[in-house]
């Protein structure tokens, strides 16, 4: 069986939207070893509409390096409600019940199946416990306002797995679902 891995950049305010515009000042060395620990242990991605629409604006055109070969080739379940078809990127539409579908990739045999971006699908699977680790990156910094993290989700207590920390003060909270 598989695990469900999500990764998420937040800010101290909670924030999860733009890391490309708070984030940037702390990504070095430990950052990217982190990263790749999550990618290279995962042989696929979930992905809802709106991060993979971007990251395969951002990563499609990019190749020549491990990391970027990696992510450009694994394969890439998406998760929307208005997409037609997710073919670019290695992409492929879940169609139907996402819960069902997510469940049994992870009765498949493989690596981890890493999803980065939280959003709407976050609620369909933290309310059906499919997310086994949930690897909060909490970045020093205040963004002043953005989409904030799981907002509009019911109560949900999570266990304390694991803290990494970092020089430039990130400090990565992995949690698991409470049982």
């Amino acid at each position: 069986m598989r695990k469900l891995v999500e990764s998420t950049f937040v800010t101290l305010d909670g924030v999860i939207s733009d890391p490309h515009v708070w984030g940037q000042p702390y990504w070095d060395e430990e950052h990217n070893g982190y990263s790749a620990k999550l990618l290279f242990g995962a042989d696929a991605l979930l992905l809802g509409r709106e991060t993979y629409e971007g990251f395969a604006g951002a990563w499609a055109g990019r190749s020549g390096d491990e990391y970027t070969d990696r992510i450009n080739g694994l394969p890439k379940y998406v998760a929307s409600t208005t997409l037609k078809e997710a073919t670019a990127w290695n992409g492929n539409l879940i169609e139907g019940d996402v819960a069902a579908a997510v469940a049994a990739l992870k009765q498949q045999e493989g690596q981890s199946i890493l999803k980065y971006g939280t959003g709407a699908l976050d609620r369909t699977l933290i309310e059906n416990k499919l997310i086994d680790e949930l690897h909060l990156w909490m970045f020093p910094v205040v963004a002043g306002g953005g989409v904030r993290l799981l907002d509009g989700l019911d109560l949900t207590h999570f266990d304390l797995l694991e803290t990494t920390r970092f020089k430039s003060g990130i400090i990565v909270l992995t949690y698991g679902l409470k049982a």
